[in-house]
């Protein structure tokens, strides 16, 4: 099942994003190689600032999608005000090797 990891920034921590980047950029590059990660990226402010994050993975329930948000490198430097997991469906425009 697909879950979605809606990750927002605590306030006045975009030095820990950029910190923690390249970590958290290999993390995903792992999840993907192993054939966890859907899709990714940031949610940006007014600025065009990064301040949270949407990861789509691929888990067999809650606990394992929640485990896997925990070992990025993002949550373990204390990035996230919260990080909520939800099970989504792929319904429209899903590529076909999705």
């Amino acid at each position: 099942m697909i879950y979605i990891l809606l990750c927002k920034d605590k306030a006045g921590h975009l030095q820990t994003r950029l910190d923690n980047r390249p970590a958290h950029v290999d993390y995903l590059n792992g999840l993907d190689t192993r054939g966890v990660l859907r899709f990714a990226g940031p949610f940006l402010d007014a600025q065009g600032k990064p301040n949270g994050s949407m990861v789509a993975i691929e888990a067999e329930d809650e606990k394992s999608a929640r485990a896997i948000a925990d070992a990025d490198p993002y949550a373990k430097a204390g990035l996230f005000e919260n990080v909520d997991v939800r099970p989504w469906n792929w319904v429209f425009k899903k590529p076909d090797a999705a």
